[in-house]
């Protein structure tokens, strides 16, 4: 399965401090739990890579699918 796959797999989502001033990602589905621990450089490295994508995302779907072009 890849990034562009789409699955019917529902899951939750939790995302908060630990005690040990790590950041969890707490994914939860049928079967699975999985806690991912990130030390708070990693997890804005992460969160600015999610706000990337989603104004990637974004920009696709204001133009049908297709990246923007950049203004020069």
């Amino acid at each position: 399965m890849g990034i562009n796959s789409q699955s019917d797999i529902a899951a939750n989502l939790q995302i908060g401090p630990t005690d040990q001033g790590m950041v969890r990602i707490y994914v939860e589905a049928e079967g699975i739990d999985l806690p991912l621990d990130f030390d708070p450089d990693e997890a804005t490295e992460i969160a600015e890579e999610l706000l990337a994508a989603a104004e990637a995302a974004r920009q696709m779907g204001q133009t049908g699918g297709k990246p923007k072009k950049p203004r020069r």
